[in-house]
């Protein structure tokens, strides 16, 4: 596998100077930083989808965390810019309760394994860092913040994200946490390399003090929550790259011994979970012996032995009458048996009686939660309900086997199994025998749907919108739940159980994955978005019916049920729709209008179309989206009939040039060869691909050849840096590739040679065409350009000097060779129009007297025709 870069992550100290790192300045008003490590070829698993099992070892490390009662919370902006191995340290040596605070879900990042974006790679993001959490231990909580991409001010971050919206998040989760120790990533300023990242370390700040304040968010209170104060909030500092914030005066502790009961450092444990970030290409290498974490202290006092300094732990904070548990906790960890872990159920159901004497709340309820957990542990009782399907569809039956098994032959007196009403009697349980029930459940027919619940409402621009209190910090939604009673020796225990499907894969094995609430059929609508030009036109759409239940079962009256009802649950039924668009009359110089078309039902309820994200190292996620189409009125013109995509990390500009009328052929190493690439007019490469691709190298010369014979190749951003350089060189002549971006994407844009075609022909680019951008304008620009290239644009962001290495492009023989670290891989999918015209013309073979425009789209004006035929044309010798 190819090297890959990162786009913006922080990592957490973890990895050594030898093993990783870059540190770069940029900018003239602040440093921003990126820090790249190797991706690692990973094999596929099904962890994230299998209930987790414990040894022996692993229940007496959860029976030593029942004797402490601390907790820390760690906040940041990003997954994976948590200090994994600090929190595997926290959650595992000092058996703290441990969380942590993400503000963001990584909707705004690039993404290494897909062509996911925005809300989908959030949630591929979500999911990863749930991954980290099953392995290093510490709780996983968010904000409502979008991730809305690399911002340069803490400013921006705050005012995009809504600075009392996220703040109240923050109050919030630290009110329900309740923890001893607050600990920011990243300092406030420019030190911390990102706007989002420094504006979490104000957060952090404000939010250590609003939660003490009874008039900071009251209306909080009356959700089950008191004001909370934190007994200090620390800087975790780092050092990176030679530059470093750490000071010999600040807290320092080592956090990278070994733990004989887990069997790792917590190094090697901190690298198994950031290598969970694999969108991001976030493999690391486990690192053994000595790391040394220092703290600056924001508020409260400096610490000097332990980071809870002055704080009890100890069952003495629950009340006066709890000293007593910990000598019997004590008692049960000396008498253990590793051999036979049930010995000590007996002693754990006593200290379950003593549990419940305790007087304070909070820590009674979690106590009480993990020493159910040991209880089954220790047990060994197996306990699972499983669906005979995935989707649980509205207004159809749900059949649900239930399975109970007594593998220690600890005497279980009684199990009884719940769920949406139903109980059914598992009774008393015999050793080492599945007990085994069916149940068949009607699922209502205005059952909600299974919808991540931060997307159930319209978002604004820089967050999520969520009424629900009680939902706001959690990671995701509750599972469909069923609930087990299980009496063992007189005394009840309750344990929830998520309703999975279960199913065998004959390479994979047996793989668990969530059940989904489902509508009884989804529309998808072909293509998603279509472009319609100047004067009438008629759209053909196509509507992809997918039907989840027996097309029987559909409504009659449904104007689909003709058809519907000849299928069986699984099947998909196609049928194409003509009709006319209104569009602009005549011809304009630019439209900007982006419609949508929904397909609803005769009440006039939209359609819901399912929108599935599937990887092997997370579950199935699932969420709706309206079935809609974007219509996309644009007037432009091209230049081109078919092209080549040589892929890289993933991207949808192919569906984009299907919709400018290209017909698109994938690429790979044996295609490109002189013979082949005759047939197409353009060649393109996905974002990263010279990264991504370690053989671009062996083409480069072939490719050139293409260019110099009158082809045109157009290759998107990649990134260079020592760890994932380019070694090939990609175009005609010499440039590095740099780390500047404009974030602004309604930056000002320059356009530096207004004559040059690129600007002119076959589509006239002007400063319209730059309206109407997402996220940002262009990232990792050109520089040190060879005087081969001509420089196209220039932008900038607030208080910066102005960038000119965004478009380039060069004359090469009788073709065009371009460099664009303009997101075109975020514009077209989003239909963005100017975004699609000035494409098109940067798609367009070089222009020569004659060159041929598509007749289905206007000609280049008089104004550009004499630019063209007054063009100098030839190749430049080095």
């Amino acid at each position: 596998m190819g090297l890959v870069t990162i786009e913006y992550c922080f990592i957490n100290g973890m990895v050594s100077k030898f093993q990783f790192l870059t540190f770069v300045c940029q900018t003239t008003i602040m440093r921003i930083f990126k820090i790249f490590i190797f991706t690692i070829i990973f094999t596929a698993t099904a962890v994230a989808q299998t209930p987790k099992t414990f040894t022996s070892s692993e229940i007496l490390q959860q029976i030593k965390k029942l004797d402490v009662l601390g907790s820390v919370l760690y906040l940041a902006a990003h997954p994976d810019d948590e200090n994994t191995r600090l929190l595997a340290y926290l959650a595992n040596e000092k058996l703290y309760r441990t969380g942590y605070l993400c503000l963001t879900r990584g909707d705004g990042g690039q993404n290494l394994i897909g062509d996911e974006q925005g809300i989908d790679l959030g949630l591929i993001r979500t999911q990863e860092l749930l991954a980290a959490r099953r392995i290093d231990g510490a709780e996983q909580f968010f904000s409502r913040a979008f991730d809305f991409g690399f911002s340069k001010s803490s400013d921006e971050a705050l005012n995009t994200w809504g600075h009392d919206k996220i703040l109240s998040d923050a109050v919030w989760v630290i009110r329900k946490f309740k923890p001893d120790v607050i600990i920011a990533r990243f300092p406030e300023d420019s030190r911390a390399g990102h706007g989002h990242h420094a504006a979490s370390g104000i957060i952090a700040r404000e939010a250590f003090v609003a939660a003490t304040d009874p008039n900071k968010f009251p209306e909080q209170l009356t959700q089950g929550v008191t004001v909370w104060q934190a007994k200090r909030m620390l800087w975790n500092t780092f050092n990176f790259g030679g530059n470093s914030t750490q000071r010999e005066d600040q807290f320092k502790m080592d956090v990278g011994m070994y733990n004989p009961l887990l069997g790792k450092s917590y190094g090697e444990m901190a690298a198994q979970s950031r290598s969970q970030h694999r969108s991001q290409g976030f493999g690391v290498p486990a690192q053994r012996g000595t790391v040394i974490e220092y703290f600056e202290t924001i508020k409260g006092n400096k610490p000097t032995a332990t980071l809870l300094d002055e704080v009890d732990v100890s069952w003495g904070r629950a009340g006066e009458k709890t000293t007593e548990i910990s000598g019997l906790i004590k008692k049960i960890i000396e008498k253990f048996d590793a051999a036979n872990p049930a010995a000590s159920l007996p002693d754990l159901l006593n200290l379950n009686t003593k549990f419940a004497a305790v007087s304070n709340s909070f820590w009674k309820q979690q106590k009480q939660q993990d020493l159910a957990a040991i209880i089954q542990n220790c047990s060994g009782l197996f306990l699972e309900a499983t669906a005979s399907s995935e989707y649980a569809v509205q207004g159809d039956s749900m059949k649900i086997t239930i399975t109970a098994n007594n593998r220690l032959g600890y005497k279980i007196d009684d199990v009884i199994f719940h769920f949406r009403g139903a109980d059914i009697a598992m009774g008393a349980l015999n050793a080492n025998s599945n007990s085994v029930k069916l149940l068949s459940v009607k699922i209502a027919e205005d059952e909600k749907l299974s919808q991540p619940y931060w997307l159930e409402s319209p978002m604004d621009k820089g967050s999520f919108n969520v009424s629900n209190q009680q939902l706001i910090g959690k990671a995701e939604n509750e599972p469909m739940m069923a609930v087990f009673t299980v009496s063992i020796e007189g005394q009840l225990f309750s344990f929830d159980k998520p309703i999975r499907y279960k199913f065998t894969d004959p390479v994979k094995g047996e793989l668990y994955q969530p059940v989904a609430v489902v509508p009884q059929f989804t529309m998808n609508l072909h293509p998603s978005l279509t472009m319609v030009k100047p004067g009438p036109s008629r759209n053909l759409i196509t509507k992809k019916i997918h039907l989840f239940t027996d097309g029987k079962n559909i409504d009659p009256d449904n104007e689909y049920y003709n058809d519907l009802s000849k299928l069986n649950s699984g099947e998909y039924f196609t049928t194409t729709t003509a009709f006319d668009i209104a569009a602009p009359k005549g011809r304009t110089a630019f439209v900007n209008e982006l419609d949508e078309f929904l397909v609803k039902d005769k009440q006039g309820k939209v359609y819901s179309d399912i929108h599935e994200i599937k990887y092997d190292h997370i579950p199935t996620v699932r969420y709706f989206i309206p079935a809609k189409q974007k219509i996309l009125k644009v007037d432009v013109a091209v230049a081109g009939n078919k092209a080549g995509y040589i892929n890289g990390a993933g991207d949808k500009i192919p569906e984009a040039l299907e919709g400018l009328g290209y017909k698109v052929t994938a690429l790979k190493e044996a295609d490109i060869t002189a013979e082949n690439l005759k047939q197409f007019d353009v060649l393109i490469t996905g974002i990263r691909a010279f990264n991504t691709n370690a053989w671009m190298g062996n083409v480069h010369d072939v490719l050139m050849q293409y260019v110099a014979d009158g082809g045109v190749m157009l290759t998107q951003f990649n990134t260079n840096n020592f760890i994932s350089n380019i070694k090939s060189k990609i175009g005609p002549y010499e440039f590095n590739i740099g780390r500047n971006r404009v974030t602004n994407e309604n930056a000002t844009v320059n356009f530096l040679l207004p004559n040059h075609p690129a600007l002119n022909y076959p589509n006239k680019i002007t400063a319209n065409d730059f309206d109407g951008w997402i996220q940002e304008r262009s990232v990792y620009h050109a520089e040190k350009i060879d005087d081969g290239y001509q420089r196209i644009l220039s932008m900038k962001d607030d208080g910066e000097e102005e960038q000119d290495g965004s478009l380039i492009i060069a004359d090469y023989g009788k073709g065009k060779f371009v460099y664009t670290g303009l997101v075109f891989f975020r514009e077209l999918p989003a239909g963005v129009p100017g975004a699609y015209r000035l494409f098109a013309n940067l798609l367009a073979a070089p222009i020569r007297k004659g060159t041929p425009v598509k007749s289905n789209t206007m000609k280049a004006s008089s104004k550009v025709n004499s630019i063209i035929e007054s063009k100098k044309n030839g190749s430049r010798k080095k």
